[in-house]
């Protein structure tokens, strides 16, 4: 019982101290670093094999679970903050701006092989944020046409700044418009759902009705520990869709590419 309430506890101190320095971040910039490293303090705990492994044993109890969405909230409150920080300060410092995406462009490469993105791509990404540094990073590297959607609206305009601040603006298009990314989802190639939308599974059953059957949709999300910051997706058996799960380990969070399954394919399997 003594590490339950450990966690718990963690779980509490997380939530306090990053509600506490976003308030702290709004009346003093500087603060901003400092909410930066305890979201990378939240980061390091649940990627902690520990960590998750007292998550295994406590984290279905309902006083575990209600902190744990208490943090995951607090999270992606501030890092809406903090992306939108970024990026202003970035917009003064373009060389920064490119540098960032060549540290991170490494780490996407992967990503952009196993989904068979390239030039011809056409990559819908929704919940791009504020510093959509994943969508410059696809256009940047593959040279696709990427739309971003985010309900944000001051996420749009500081993601198009930045954009057309290290030169991608012909290849990026964002927008607050539920359905002009409807519109971009009938000759999209891919879909991209971040991590921090929420409603997965609402979401896929709109994609579904709208999506070409072609289409390649690829969702980031976090179960178990990794949704104290990600919102978590179920990868269930389905007779529409063949899934392929992509755990990526120490990352924040993991990753499952849906593809529609063939209508011969679909008979067969009916058919025993």
């Amino acid at each position: 019982m003594k590490q339950k309430y450990a966690l718990l506890l963690a779980l509490q101190s997380f939530e306090f101290e990053i509600h506490r320095l976003r308030a702290y971040s709004e009346e003093c910039p500087d603060c901003y670093e400092l909410l930066q490293s305890k979201l990378d303090a939240l980061c390091q705990f649940m990627t902690s094999d520990e960590n998750e492994a007292l998550w295994r044993q406590w984290g279905n109890t309902e006083e575990i679970r209600q902190h744990g969405e208490r943090v995951r909230s607090a999270s992606n409150q501030a890092l809406c903050y903090l992306e939108k920080y970024q990026s202003s300060q970035l917009l003064s410092q373009k060389t920064s701006i490119s540098e960032y995406l060549s540290i991170l462009s490494s780490t996407v490469r992967r990503e952009l092989l196993l989904f068979g993105m390239d030039s011809s791509s056409k990559i819908l990404f929704i919940g791009s944020g504020a510093f959509p540094v994943s969508a410059l990073t696809m256009a940047q590297e593959t040279g696709a046409k990427v739309f971003c959607l985010d309900t944000d609206e001051e996420a749009v305009a500081l993601g198009k700044r930045v954009t057309e601040a290290v030169g991608l603006i012909t290849s990026l298009t964002f927008s607050g418009c539920y359905q002009a990314g409807l519109s971009f989802l009938e000759q999209a190639t891919h879909v991209v759902v971040a991590s921090l939308v929420d409603d997965k599974h609402e979401l896929l059953g709109k994609l579904q009705q709208s999506a070409h059957e072609d289409v390649k949709i690829i969702v980031r999300y976090g179960n178990g520990l990794k949704s104290i910051f990600n919102f978590p997706f179920d990868v269930e058996h389905s007779d529409e869709w063949e899934i392929t799960p992509i755990v990526h380990g120490k990352r924040i969070y993991d990753t499952v590419m849906l593809q529609r399954k063939r209508v011969r394919e679909m008979e067969v399997t009916q058919g025993g």
